[in-house]
């Protein structure tokens, strides 16, 4: 018979039976309700604490006595690798109902590399109402010492469902790729996708098409999509999404296959992530959260790194209630970089203040950047910003038009902080042309907030370019997404020149781009063949006149202040002197144009 070891003295004989019989349970996952209620009972009885070792395949292999406050915890040889764990985990009791972690319970779980310590604090006399706690190796920091994360406090019915298997896998996965020299940062994790396809749907986009570019925004993150899912409900499941049977057939796949990541492609409630992310016990992302972590690693302005924490704390508070995310912040990865990275442990409060401190230094910037719009108003500059959905080939336009260098690749969001440029027109007219971040359906409204006062450069243009790859087989669907950022930061009523673009890419026997250039205010262009860029230079010179009017001003000598005056409320193209005055030739603002009516020169 297995003996029950540690400090028995005092202990009956028919306890030490009834411990012996715990031998014959068997826990696969964390710990099972039964056996938590049997060491809850027997520890309530005797009022020590009992702590149980469980291998991974759910078999005990010892079980120990202590007093009321400790017990010891004896050392085991297992799977010892730096990128294994040892294969047994700690469940033990602490009398009075306390479910929380000590330090010596945390140092025992980094010392023997369990799998896991689980803490039941026994609630009295109801002992069906104890809770407990567990901590996890999360990873190794950069003094090569393992870290450690604690979760909880859970009901014993919400322990039972939480995957442990999966989530010890998945610790190991990234155990392993941490001691091979490699980080989750650089390394390609496996992912799934997610889509649901519920109700009427009254969007353009089909699940498939939707699913294609989270697929492209997990691609650009980094991670390899191993398979897609698509499930169909009448409506989400409010606790699962996805219900909780399509969620364990999940789980299941996600252990044969290996997969690090699991990604939906809608926004889930911190409750329903909290969930998936127990059944499965993998890390579980959003679309949120997947655009939240391209455009951490994109940022590169001290702003657009504010913008993006900013978002990415708003994103996180509301997930840091209660249990919060277990495997959330694991060892890095897709979902837990850019400057936004803060433990979810970390009191809330200290998050609001980091928040308010965010906004605040945002203001100070978009202080900055209104002083320097002003004074372009002031000198009748006038600015155009290119706008359209990622990957239309903004930024590349930009490069064309203003023999410029600026990022621009073929993924999503290559360019996430604007950049401005200054362009001649053909007309010499100078004006200042802005390239923004891309727009995506379903942007998260966090970007949309914590990126208003970058949008402004939008919502203060005198003129919309509106980019569009024509290429792209939902190239109506992109440009509606489009139209509905814009109105979301109250840009919709600014005029709009509409430049379908990458019409090299298109069939040479599509004539396609021939009739589209028959619309109003529409340009049909390739940026990068430098195709029809004059025209759509021509059209920005037309769009400007309903703004300014080009004329031809002869000021006498005696009234020089009005015409140096010039140089600074208009664009001045030539200045030439006659017997009578200072001839120029000038762009004038329409609300001018009354001041220097007498000395328009007529053209014969």
């Amino acid at each position: 018979m297995r003996e029950i070891s540690g400090n028995k003295k005092g202990i009956r004989d028919s306890v030490l039976a009834e411990l012996q019989k715990l031998y014959d349970l068997q826990s696969p996952q964390l710990v099972s309700p039964e056996l938590a209620l049997k060491l809850a009972d027997i520890t309530e009885f005797i009022n020590r604490e009992i702590s149980v070792y469980i291998t991974r395949s759910g078999q005990i292999i010892e079980i120990s006595i202590g007093d009321n406050a400790t017990v010891e915890l004896p050392t085991f040889s297992g799977r010892r690798g730096a990128g294994r764990l040892s294969g047994i985990r700690c469940v033990h009791t602490h009398p009075g109902g306390n479910p929380n972690l000590s330090g010596v319970d945390i140092s025992a779980l980094k010392n023997n590399k369990y799998d896991a310590m689980v803490a039941i604090g026994v609630a009295s006399p109801d002992i069906t109402q104890s809770t407990l706690t567990f901590g996890l190796i999360t990873g190794i920091d950069s003094n090569e010492n393992y870290t450690a994360e604690c979760y909880g406090p859970y009901t014993l019915e919400e322990a039972e469902n939480i995957n442990f298997v999966n989530t010890v896998a998945t610790i190991e996965r990234i155990l392993d790729k941490q001691t091979g020299g490699s980080s989750l940062q650089v390394m390609s994790e496996r992912a799934i996708l997610i889509g649901m396809e519920w109700g009427k749907n009254d969007s353009l986009w089909t699940v498939e098409d939707s699913l294609e570019e989270l697929k492209q925004l997990a691609d650009t993150a980094g991670a390899t999509v191993i398979k897609k899912f698509i499930q169909k409900r009448p409506k989400p499941d409010p606790a699962f999404y996805i219900g909780r049977g399509k969620v364990q057939e999940l789980a299941l796949f996600a252990q044969q296959e290996n997969i690090d990541l699991c990604i939906f492609d809608d926004e889930l409630s911190p409750a329903q992530q909290r969930n998936i992310e127990g059944v499965m016990g993998i890390r579980i992302l959003d679309r949120t959260a997947l655009i939240l972590d391209i455009f951490a690693q994109r940022a590169r302005t001290n702003e657009g790194k504010l913008q993006v924490e900013l978002a990415q704390l708003q994103y996180t508070l509301p997930r840091i209630m209660g249990k919060g995310l277990m495997l959330s912040r694991l060892g890095g990865g897709i979902g837990t970089r850019g400057p936004g990275e803060t433990k979810l442990e970390v009191d809330r409060r200290r998050i609001r203040d980091r928040i308010a401190f965010i906004k605040e230094q945002i203001e100070k910037v978009k202080s900055v950047r209104s002083l320097h719009r002003a004074g372009r108003k002031k000198n009748n500059v006038f600015e155009v910003s290119l706008v359209g959905y990622t990957n239309a080939g903004k930024s590349t336009l930009l490069n064309t038009l203003t023999d410029s260098d600026i990022y621009a690749q073929d993924q999503l969001f290559a360019t996430l902080d604007p950049t401005t440029r200054q362009l001649t027109l053909p007309n010499k007219q100078e004006i200042i042309l802005t390239d923004t971040v891309g727009f995506i359906q379903r942007l998260p409204h966090q970007l949309i907030a914590a990126f208003r006062s970058t949008l402004e450069v939008v919502t203060e243009a005198d003129l919309l370019v509106h980019v569009i790859d024509v290429s792209h087989e939902l190239y109506k669907e992109q440009a509606a997404a489009v139209h509905e950022v814009l109105k979301e930061i109250g840009a919709e009523t600014k005029p709009v020149i509409t430049v379908y673009n990458k019409i090299d890419k298109l069939p040479p026997e599509s004539m396609l781009a021939e009739r589209l250039a028959q619309e109003e205010d529409t340009v049909c262009i390739s940026a990068v063949k430098r195709l029809n860029l004059e025209a759509l230079q021509q059209q920005i010179e037309k769009h400007l006149k309903s703004k300014a009017v080009e004329v031809t001003l002869e000021i006498p000598y005696a009234e020089s202040a009005k015409a140096a005056r010039l140089h600074e409320t208009a664009n001045v193209l030539s200045q030439e002197y006659s017997e009578r005055g200072t001839v120029l030739k000038v762009i004038l603002p329409v609300e001018d144009l009354d001041d220097y009516n007498e000395y328009i020169v007529k053209s014969e």
